[in-house]
């Protein structure tokens, strides 16, 4: 992915309350429109390089399950 694109959305993101974030998700999920599928690659990627490796277990376990209900 490239570095602008990650940039971009940090940018974009590091003044917002946490409600800002939250709505930005939800409104980008919500969407099903596959041009914010790269922002919201920029904010797993995020979440994956701040969490330790329980956490980590516990993302892939959710998106496992979310994968099989689908």
């Amino acid at each position: 992915m490239d570095n602008d694109i990650r940039k971009y959305i940090k940018k974009n993101l590091e003044t917002c309350e946490l409600k800002d974030i939250n709505d930005t998700i939800v409104s980008s999920v919500e969407s099903k429109d596959e041009v914010v599928l790269p922002g919201l690659g920029v904010l797993f990627e995020l979440l994956w390089n701040l969490s330790n490796e329980k956490e980590k277990k516990n993302i892939v376990s959710l998106i496992n399950i979310a994968i099989k209900k689908t």
